[in-house]
């Protein structure tokens, strides 16, 4: 059993981490096909999934640890099912995508890089949330 704001730090943990390998990918990935092109996409990317997927997944999530009554609780509840399942996917598809050659390698340098950074964000901002948690108490 873990405080509430232990919550928000272990989200920041899973989002962060898996921001920074993924955006770790892409930009490795980037080198041979850096262009300003490429480099608007990724910002769309990024900006596609901070706006519709990670910013309000932050906010839900934090709303929801944030409005628990007990201060304990079970360290897997940083997140609720429905989001395990969308992580379950996307891991897969992503693992998958790569395995199969089936998206080029600046599809991977390009989507990656722009997802990795909206990832990455996801888990400051939960980082950022848990300190605030933190010093108000």
């Amino acid at each position: 059993m873990v405080k509430r704001s232990t919550l928000l730090l272990i989200a920041c943990l899973v989002w962060g981490c898996a921001g920074a390998n993924i955006l770790r990918i892409g930009l490795a990935a980037y080198p041979a096909y850096l262009s300003v092109l490429n480099l608007v996409l990724s910002a769309v990317v990024f900006a596609v999934f901070q706006r519709f997927i990670f910013g309000p997944l932050v906010k839900k999530h934090t709303g929801r640890i944030t409005g628990y009554e007990a201060e304990r609780h079970f360290f897997l509840k940083f997140f609720d099912l429905r989001s395990f399942a969308i992580m379950a996917v996307m891991m897969t598809g992503g693992i998958w995508l790569r395995a199969s050659g089936v998206g080029p390698e600046v599809f991977i340098a390009v989507f990656y890089s722009g997802l990795g950074a909206s990832l990455l964000l996801a888990g400051l901002l939960f980082g950022r949330n848990y300190y605030r948690l933190r010093s108000a108490c």
